[in-house]
């Protein structure tokens, strides 16, 4: 599979020469291709913020193995070795052949560039369209390390005019640093994990903006309306998928890089982990909507570690979940964004003593999941706008309550809709209650 990507990288480096390719055309066609989906200036703050979180080299490249973003934490050696026309198109070959292999594997592939510096390559797919790839390296290995599957592309060129007869670029090259192949690899799958939410992130929005055209239809096409209706639902159920707060996500990103600068790295890889736990979760899901409580409990449990990490002793929380409810068909993210909601309100105005609780226990036919803040609470009139879905927050609709609300509704019926409660009063809190059927069988829908 491998060699097919070379001899395929050859031809398009033969066909580029015969007509006259410009690289900077070409680039600029991938950017607008990636533009249509999602914003290439948030793609590049997300691998500048990455990259000096892990301290290796990170750019995003188009098919051809051609930059769309602007490198992050390139070396001395390859940004000279980049600055020279013939050795700039051997770095793009070697990237684009990288990028074609992870393709073909559907996972991060690691190869050996001409230069002889290790890569990792992994593919940004939206919708079975191949966009690009996530480039992750410019290092070199231990030689202790075992690689798995390595492409040697070092030979893959003429040796007639190396670098290596360039004295400046030998000594670049020598200051090259070493790193462990594990750490090379967590960064370049938790990369891959962030920049292909972020594409789904920003094709759910203009998913939205196409429920939103059919709505206003809706009120035109009186004869279609039970039809589009059904088909409005069942759209907004798929688009909650991608609901993660993108402003989480750079927090995270500046916590990890926080972590990195004073400390040796533990703390940091059990961060990246996580993280990519989450990103696991909310992109590798299968195509059911429903997942085991235990699993949906895990990424809670993941996103709180990680929130800690920024808010330090503010808020404390605990899980409390007996195992024997830990296969419970549970929708997929409905506790997220209700926990969510717990440190918009409850803990991010304040300094500390916060709490967040998540217990749950068996009432008859149904298995009762509470999830509760000690913050001031929720009036009558603003619990009735978020369960409703016009609650305003800072000029939008904040839904992520009412979705949550609508699909428990829509999947176990009106009597397991959310239920609220809250004294309204200082420190009293807000108890929200998920109610689910114990034996659900997820395989009748």
């Amino acid at each position: 599979m491998t060699s097919r990507y070379l001899e395929q990288g050859n031809r398009d480096i033969a066909r580029s020469s015969q007509t006259g390719h410009d690289p900077a055309v070409h680039t600029a066609a991938a950017r607008r291709r990636l533009s249509d989906l999602t914003s290439v200036e948030m793609l590049q703050k997300v691998q500048d913020n990455f990259s000096a979180a892990v301290g290796v080299a990170m750019v995003i490249v188009d098919p051809r193995g051609e930059p769309v973003t602007k490198p992050s934490g390139f070396s001395n050696f390859c940004q000279s070795i980049r600055n020279r026309p013939m050795w700039r198109e051997r770095c793009y070959h070697c990237d684009s052949v990288g990028g074609r292999t992870a393709l073909s594997t559907g996972d991060p592939s690691i190869y050996k560039c001409h230069c002889g510096l290790v890569d990792f390559a992994a593919p940004i797919i939206m919708r079975g369209e191949y966009l690009g790839a996530v480039i992750c390296g410019q290092v070199n290995l231990r030689s202790s390390d075992t690689i798995p599957d390595l492409v040697d592309l070092s030979g893959l060129f003429p040796k007639e005019n190396s670098w290596q007869d360039d004295p400046e670029l030998l000594e670049y090259y020598n200051e090259i640093r070493e790193i462990n192949y594990e750490k090379l690899r967590s960064a370049a799958y938790s990369l891959y994990y962030i920049a292909s939410y972020i594409v789904e992130e920003s094709y759910s929005n203009s998913v939205n903006q196409e429920l939103y055209a059919k709505n206003m239809r809706l009120m035109e096409e009186s004869k279609r309306r039970a039809e589009l209706e059904r088909s409005l639902r069942e759209a907004e159920l798929q688009a909650l998928s991608y609901q993660v707060n993108p402003h989480f996500l750079f927090n995270v990103l500046n916590t990890i890089g926080r972590l990195a600068l004073i400390e040796g790295a533990e703390e940091t890889e059990t961060t990246v982990h996580a993280f990519a736990d989450m990103m696991r979760y909310v992109l590798k899901k299968s195509g059911s909507q429903f997942v085991p409580l235990a699993t949906e409990l895990d990424h809670v449990k993941n996103y709180l570690f990680l929130l800690r990490l920024r808010l330090g002793d503010r808020f404390t929380f605990r899980i409390s979940v007996p195992d024997e409810f830990g296969n419970t068909v549970c929708p997929f993210m409905v506790l997220q964004p209700i926990v969510e909601n717990c440190i918009n309100y409850a803990i991010e105005p304040r300094e500390s003593d916060g709490v967040v609780d998540i217990n749950a226990f068996r009432d008859g036919d149904d298995v009762i999941v509470d999830i509760v803040d000690n913050g001031d609470g929720i009036s009558a009139d603003r619990k009735q706008a978020v369960l409703a879905g016009v609650a305003d927050r800072d000029g939008r609709k904040s839904i992520g309550i009412y979705n949550v609300d609508s699909r428990l509704r829509h999947y176990f019926g009106d009597d397991h809709g959310l239920e609220i409660v809250s004294p309204f009063r200082d420190n009293r809190g807000t108890l929200v209650r998920i109610r689910l059927p114990a034996d659900y069988d997820d395989a009748a829908i």
